[in-house]
């Protein structure tokens, strides 16, 4: 048996769990690691930009989030229900892949509905997993007027950590400032320490930037719930790696220069579609690939990244990038140093 989940373990003092983001994006705190050295420095996140050289790479996750949350009321009992969008199945028909919460009182055949006129109605038509539904809207109108309305009546996804109501700030703050592509119910969160400044004062310092697509879904964050990593199973994410972004990242290989994945997301897109001559694939599909250690990585030879929750995935490829003993000691130094972890919380440079 190869690596074991309880190798994952630690335990992380609720008080760090950040429920608000920085003041100023690129202000939040950086641990730096560097594997060659085995060194942590304390930094804050507009220092990154020392790290850096002229044609040097940064491999940036342009997905959108949606607002995947939505609130209706279940026909005849008025039951307040939660609706979390995971994925669209079908354009035509309106039908969506679904968590729903409280789980117990839907059943096949249940209508809900939604905004304060019941504008918006959706039928159960399929029970997919425990969890799980697939909803039908039942939606008359152009499929622009359909999203719309979504939007309209939708809500910024935080994650459920954050005990908090949504306030009006985390529309902006829970996206990243170059996000583009829609189509993620979270955020790619090392993404969002980036402010419109510091990514001007790197490309006027000669760096260049290769946005690729990865729509975070909610598998990102799904529990590991077998022992041996070998049996664990990750939900599929939808990928777009375009011509640009390939030969930008390809450049830099060739030219022996750092290549920054800026978070976990971005570093699973660059690892799903590698040629086996170690360069990168323009792509266009999905991906369920786990990185856990040990492990090869390809592409990038920097990372910036989160400090995750004890047993995730995320921590996993983290510890497959850095070295486990490596990133156990610098999680024992943010825990005693008082780093703020998970969505909003502080970063980590790898080198």
């Amino acid at each position: 048996m190869g690596m074991k989940l309880s190798k994952f373990d630690f335990n992380l003092p609720e008080e760090l769990l950040a429920e608000y983001p920085a003041i100023h994006r690129d202000e939040s705190r950086l641990m730096v690691l560097n594997r060659k050295e085995q060194t942590i420095e304390h930094k804050m996140f507009k220092d990154l930009i020392n790290y850096f050289d002229e044609d040097d790479v940064l491999v940036l996750n342009n997905t959108k989030v949606f607002p995947a949350r939505l609130y209706g009321n279940k026909e005849k009992t008025g039951a307040r229900i939660e609706v979390f969008l995971l994925r669209e199945l079908n354009k035509e028909t309106r039908l969506w892949d679904v968590l729903v919460d409280p789980a117990r009182k839907i059943r096949i055949g249940n209508k809900l509905y939604f905004g304060d006129d019941d504008s918006l109605v959706a039928e159960v038509i399929d029970n997919t997993t425990s969890r799980g539904r697939t909803l039908r809207f039942l939606f008359d109108g152009p499929y622009d007027e359909f999203r719309n309305k979504l939007t309209e009546l939708g809500e910024t996804p935080l994650p459920k950590y954050i005990k908090r109501e949504v306030e009006p700030e985390d529309k902006e703050r829970y996206q990243t400032i170059f996000a583009k592509n829609e189509g993620a119910v979270a955020a790619p969160t090392a993404g969002l320490h980036f402010s419109k400044h510091l990514l001007k004062r790197l490309e006027i310092k000669g760096v260049h930037f290769a946005e690729v697509t990865l729509h975070v879904g909610l598998g990102t964050f799904s529990s590991v719930e077998v022992e041996d990593l070998s049996k664990h199973k990750m939900d599929s994410e939808e990928i777009h790696i375009n011509k640009t972004a390939e030969e930008i990242i390809n450049k830099g290989i060739t030219e022996k220069r750092r290549i920054c994945a800026v978070g976990t997301t971005a570093m699973r897109a660059l690892e799903s579609s590698v040629s086996s001559n170690g360069k990168l694939n323009a792509y266009d599909g999905w991906t369920n690939k786990f990185i856990f250690p040990p492990y090869d990585f390809s592409i990038a030879n920097m990372m910036i990244t989160n400090f995750h929750t004890p047993k995730s995935t995320l921590m996993m490829m983290v510890s497959a990038f850095a070295g486990h003993d490596f990133v156990r000691r610098a999680y024992d130094e943010a825990i005693k140093e008082k780093y703020r972890f998970y969505t909003y919380g502080d970063a980590m440079l790898i080198i």
